[in-house]
């Protein structure tokens, strides 16, 4: 048996209109300490963002999404951040911020193979 791990994930959420505060789940963040692992994976339902906010920037929201799936990857795609282990990418991604992709809280779990994590949470909470 393999053995579990312990692993972290964050929601990645799409808010239209930040003064409106409405939003919806966009993406999946995971993070496994042990196995030095860091990915996110996104799935943009353009069909909620054009009903939250019809005159939406919908390319403009999936750039924002392929870049912390970049940041996660790490090399070229993840520009400043290329540099720093998955840790703190991770904690930077997760940061507060106020823009239209934002984070969620940040939630933990077990897990033998993070990877399949990611797909797991995905297929739950987003698509």
């Amino acid at each position: 048996m393999s053995k579990r791990e312990v692993f972290e994930y964050a929601l990645l959420r799409v808010v239209p209109r930040v003064e409106r505060g409405e939003c919806f789940n966009a993406g999946v963040l995971v993070y496994c300490r042990a196995r030095s692992f860091v990915a996110a994976r996104t799935h943009l339902d353009e069909n909620k963002l054009r009903a939250l906010d019809p005159d939406a920037d919908v390319a403009g929201v999936r750039a924002a999404l392929r870049a912390v799936e970049g940041v996660c990857g790490g090399g070229d795609a993840a520009g400043q951040a290329a540099g720093d282990d998955v840790g703190r990418r991770f904690r930077w991604l997760i940061a507060p911020r106020s823009t239209v992709v934002q984070p969620s809280a940040v939630h933990s779990g077990l897990t033998t193979d993070p990877e399949a994590e990611v797909e797991r949470l995905l297929d739950l909470l987003v698509r």
